[in-house]
């Protein structure tokens, strides 16, 4: 992966989850969005928010899971309008790979203010 590709990977991979919420745990959505607000809001890099949460994220430590299961996983309260998807990004080409998961994050935050979330 080029290092531009990986400087935004945990973008990529937070924006596919929370337009996904049932691969979280109810817990893990509410941790996903939260993150999603430190690192867009705070600009705040995945080393800081591993310091940052380094024990509640813990697996020896963490009382909840982060992936749902059938019997308990993510959801939205209310249907979400997504204004980006991961075909968004894909569309835009490798030229523009980075910065469009960067705008995909943004427009996540973005309709989950909307929705009040």
């Amino acid at each position: 992966m080029p290092p531009s590709m990986a400087e935004v990977h945990h973008l990529l991979v937070l924006s596919y989850h929370l337009q996904h919420p049932s691969l979280y745990s109810p817990e893990g959505l509410a941790f996903g969005i939260r993150l999603l607000y430190d690192f867009i809001d705070g600009e705040k890099t995945p080393g800081e928010v591993r310091r940052q949460e380094r024990t509640q994220v813990d697996s020896g430590k963490r009382f909840w899971k982060i992936k749902g299961t059938p019997e308990s996983h993510g959801a939205y309260p209310h249907p979400v309008h997504w204004e980006m998807t991961a075909r968004d990004v894909i569309v835009g080409g490798p030229e523009n790979y980075e910065e469009n998961v960067k705008a995909w994050a943004r427009s996540l935050l973005k309709s989950l203010r909307e929705s009040e979330l």
